[in-house]
């Protein structure tokens, strides 16, 4: 999770930096231009003056949209080829090669905790959805078709809940099934509490009421430990972000840190050390915040 934190924050600064280097440029090449020709145009009062947007408007737009095609890993392509072109060296391009399927992976799995998230509260939904169903008079299986249709979340699944429940089939298996999604381990107690209210005559909508209060404290709980941990996330996040700061102010004071780091001996050295310790500090990071959020 925190390694997560830590490559959203790279990927947005630089896709910012990209951002800002395009408007400026285009401004430049532009910009001007554009208020030139307009004053051109309303001096000679030859033709209309065109009512568009100025060219840097139209180069934003068109980066808002390259960035809504690409996926964020290939910012790091994009950043090692800016820092190769700016150091001389073709080192910056293959780390940043090296990391695309790196934050693929990192993507990919934060968007299985969001997709495992969304089940979770689909769940919460489903449970008090039905005891209300249950409560306003409905029997069981109808009760079911409505509060699946209303709850969402779970569509791989909606289909066996729904014909269980329509044709009398085996609705606990249909939930249990269902339940071994990520995220969606809540039906196991749905599905139970339907087996004791079909087989010894128990309320259903009660043992709902606790099955959702259960699973709303548990949530109510991660999203506590969460808040909690925001603080050292941040702080792996910052200190993750000195080394380019270290670079920035270097640069700043005319070192010339890229040469340093990429043409010589003793600077690969550093950068190679540098890069592991780096490495295993966000894995350290990583690791004591899934080992607090498994406690």
């Amino acid at each position: 999770m925190e390694v997560t934190k830590v490559t959203d924050a790279m990927g947005e600064l630089s896709m910012s930096a990209a951002a800002v280097c395009v408007g400026a440029a285009v401004w430049l090449m532009g910009g001007r231009q554009w208020g030139a020709r307009r004053a051109r145009l309303l001096l000679a009062g030859g033709g209309v003056v065109g009512t568009g947007p100025p060219s840097w408007e139209r180069a934003a737009g068109e980066l808002l949209r390259l960035r809504g095609r690409l996926r964020s890993e290939w910012w790091s392509l994009a950043a090692g080829l800016v820092l190769g072109l700016l150091g001389a060296s073709v080192i910056p391009v293959v780390a940043g090669a090296a990391g695309v399927p790196v934050l693929r992976r990192v993507r990919s799995t934060r968007e299985a905790r969001r997709a495992r998230e969304r089940r979770g509260d689909a769940v919460i939904a489903l449970c008090g959805s039905l005891a209300g169903e249950v409560r306003a008079g409905r029997q069981p299986g109808e009760a079911l078709l409505r509060a699946v249709r209303d709850s969402g979340g779970f569509a791989e699944a909606q289909a066996a809940v729904l014909a269980a429940a329509r044709f009398g089939g085996d609705v606990p298996g249909a939930l249990a099934a269902a339940a071994r999604q990520p995220g969606a381990e809540g039906l196991l107690g749905i599905a139970a509490c339907w087996r004791v209210a079909v087989d010894q005559g128990a309320g259903l909508a009660a043992g709902l009421d606790r099955l959702d209060g259960a699973l709303r404290a548990e949530r109510d709980q991660r999203a506590d430990l969460r808040a909690q941990l925001a603080g050292a996330r941040a702080t792996a996040v910052m200190l993750a972000a000195l080394p380019a700061l270290g670079l920035l102010l270097g640069t700043a004071m005319g070192a010339d840190p890229l040469h340093v780091l990429l043409h010589t001996g003793a600077g690969l050295g550093c950068l190679v050390v540098g890069g592991l310790f780096e490495a295993a500090g966000m894995w350290w990071a990583a690791r004591i915040v899934r080992g607090a959020e498994a406690a």
